[in-house]
């Protein structure tokens, strides 16, 4: 397996695994590479430095370079989309999606027509101003298709 450090057109950072070079090339010209974050298909490869794992070299401690320094700032943004990555696997997990039927059903939430429960879906944006002009709370959020899959 080859774990590569991508990235998007946006910049935003991860990592693929793919069983060989020529996989991975593949997959870009088959359009089978999108960004978890934004979803974009533009991504290219970073540079990174190979790891090795020699018996001889292991130790407890971890080496130099891993110990936390002033240049962690710049590992801010990755962190910060661990963390946004996070929260979408856990919104997703713990809400129903009721696609269309989105502003139909929390209205009927608001107005205690249904039972109140954690939901998501779509609603155009003059839907969403209604709801709010409503008094009823809603989260616009991107709407990207990598989100509809299991997230690695």
């Amino acid at each position: 397996m080859k774990v590569l450090n991508l990235q998007c057109e946006h910049q935003h950072s991860f990592e693929g695994w793919f069983a060989s070079e020529d996989d991975f090339v593949q997959q870009g010209e088959r359009g089978l590479l999108t960004c978890p974050m934004c979803g974009s298909a533009t991504v290219h490869k970073m540079l990174s430095a190979p790891r090795l794992n020699l018996k001889s070299a292991r130790s407890n401690e971890p080496p130099a370079s891993a110990k936390p320094d002033a240049a962690a700032v710049s590992h801010v943004p990755a962190a910060l989309q661990a963390q946004w990555l996070q929260a979408v696997r856990t919104l997703m997990a713990k809400t129903e999606d009721v696609g269309e039927r989105f502003a139909t059903e929390v209205r009927a939430m608001h107005y205690g027509d249904a039972e109140e429960r954690a939901v998501r879906g779509q609603a155009t944006p003059q839907q969403a101003m209604e709801l709010i002009e409503e008094g009823i709370e809603v989260l616009p959020l991107p709407a990207l298709d990598v989100f509809k899959e299991p997230l690695q």
